[in-house]
């Protein structure tokens, strides 16, 4: 059977960089196909071509038997070529039925000229929401006032409005929640059964085992083998990526003495109804997950913790000092302050157009600065250091940090924190659309960092992190701390369990 997208020699160079090598895929109807590599593999650069975002320098490309051009997006559009991109496209200053609308709206008088038929729009907007299992959002809500799990969901609405033939999916289950995860495969299914074709990169091989029916790997810009799903172990899928042994994933967690004072202490914080009477502590060198459902809280704790939210209650110590964190800037206390890890790298953690010297030095800049006037030698080896430590690969640090790839982006937000030596590190789910190779480099370099007797307060939306990385985790219900799990009773089953308010989780309660 002819496949409706075929793909053969691709290649793209940017400058001496390669970005593809001869690539191949090959996508059949009513399948699913996932696409897999490293950061900085080619998959997103794959889609890009098929997208009409990026031209190839070489190679053909066929749909439904017939050679095609796609030059440029709207000629990808017209073909039926649909594409959802981990960095979101939406118009925040828009509401989510204009977002949804804003390729062919519904027009009035006519077809493609006249004003906006705004009930239309709605009517269209609510099925599409609907369709994905996001009916829960209003369709006149600002896509600004959404946290990114209903955003990204707005994105997979607006997507699929459009009637695509072809579907691609880059990393856009990375910043959803479980329980729309389960809506976007059910919707993926059945698109699927209704003879869609579908292509799917996802960094969690939970979700690939779950839901592809045929795997593709790419490695370095290159096609390195397809398969049909279930036909190959996960370990060797992670050796064909990174082309190397697959390692244990996550590092050994040495026990903790509890005896120490703490190099955290919160009691009774609350805040705005979201953040209710919150009682933690974190001793030096202890790695504490925040757990939950998505949207019970972790958020706003974090940024509470780092003075990002004003009108916040109750009392925080570090070291055994009473501080108030009324602002960022107040959080840089002697002898090191506390750092956030952000969600959104791209919108919340680096200035995209700059470089990466400025990124990574910005936070830390008084280090190098007296008088006035910057002192480059004590700047660059610092940058160097760090880039040693973290293992950050770029073409030179005078470039744009736009220009590296998703994990080497994010490797650069750690490190501009570690910049500042940091005492108590604040993560947000900052394995966030990475690939396996790196999430293995950033737990190690968490579990280095607890050696080394920081204190950090780590969020993550997949359990197998909070498990594998976490001396113990406290549970979010709602904004308070419903459960805190440790030792025996850290396990899948009792995060969901707890997460859902469940008092026959079975696990510890003790205070955190």
């Amino acid at each position: 059977m002819t496949p409706l997208l075929r793909m053969e020699g691709i290649s793209k160079h940017y400058g001496g960089v390669r970005a593809l090598e001869g690539a191949r895929l090959a996508c059949a109807r009513g399948r699913i196909h996932a696409v897999l590599g490293e950061n900085g593999a080619g998959k997103s650069t794959l889609i890009k071509v098929l997208a009409g975002v990026v031209q190839p320098d070489a190679g053909t490309i066929e749909l439904a038997g017939e050679p095609i051009a796609l030059p440029d997006p709207a000629a990808a559009s017209r073909a039926g070529i649909v594409s959802v991109f981990q960095e979101l496209s939406l118009l925040p200053d828009l509401s989510v039925a204009d977002n949804i609308g804003i390729v062919d709206p519904p027009r009035m008088w006519h077809r493609t000229w006249g004003p906006i038929d705004r009930r239309a729009q709605r009517r269209r907007a609510e099925a599409a929401l609907a369709r994905v299992g996001a009916g829960d959002i209003h369709p006149l809500a600002q896509v600004r006032d959404l946290p990114l799990s209903r955003r990204q969901m707005v994105e997979i609405a607006k997507a699929l409005a459009r009637d695509p033939k072809l579907l691609l999916l880059d990393e856009a289950t990375s910043a959803l929640t479980a329980a729309d995860v389960a809506s976007v495969f059910r919707v993926l299914r059945q698109l699927r059964d209704d003879g869609l074709a579908i292509v799917f990169i996802s960094h969690r091989m939970q979700e690939i085992a779950e839901l592809a029916d045929d795997c593709s790997v790419y490695r370095n810009g290159c096609h390195v083998a397809s398969f049909p799903a279930g036909s190959k172990t996960s370990g060797e899928i992670i050796e064909m990526m990174i082309g190397r042994e697959h390692e244990s994933v996550f590092p050994p967690r040495p026990g903790r003495a509890s005896s120490e004072r703490p190099a955290l202490a919160v009691k009774n914080l609350s805040w705005a109804g979201r953040l209710r009477n919150i009682d933690l502590e974190i001793r030096p060198g202890e790695v504490v997950g925040l757990g939950g459902l998505d949207g019970q809280g972790q958020r706003d704790l974090l940024l509470a913790l780092f003075g990002a939210l004003t009108g916040v209650t109750g009392s925080v110590a570090v070291h055994g000092v009473p501080v108030t964190l009324s602002s960022p800037q107040r959080t840089r206390l002697p002898g090191g302050g506390i750092a956030l890890i952000p969600e959104d790298r791209k919108t919340e953690g680096l200035m995209l157009p700059m470089s990466v010297r400025e990124n990574l030095s910005f936070a830390a800049i008084d280090q190098f600065s007296r008088f006035g006037w910057i002192d480059r030698r004590a700047e660059e080896a610092a940058i160097a250091s760090m880039i040693r430590l973290l293992g950050i690969r770029a073409d030179g640090i005078d470039g744009p940090v736009a220009a590296l790839s998703g994990g080497n982006q994010q490797k650069v937000v750690i490190g501009k924190w570690l910049m500042t030596r940091p005492q108590i590190i604040l993560l947000n789910d900052p394995t966030r659309g990475i690939d396996v190779g790196t999430k293995q480099e950033l737990y190690r370099l968490l579990r280095e960092l607890a050696d080394g007797r920081a204190a950090l307060l780590f969020y993550s939306t997949d359990y197998d992190e909070l498990i594998g990385c976490c001396d113990r985790v406290l549970i979010l219900y709602d904004g308070a701390i419903v459960n805190v799990l440790e030792g025996d009773a850290l396990t899948e089953h009792n995060i969901v369990a707890s997460a859902h308010n469940l008092t026959a989780a079975g696990a510890a309660g003790a205070p955190p």
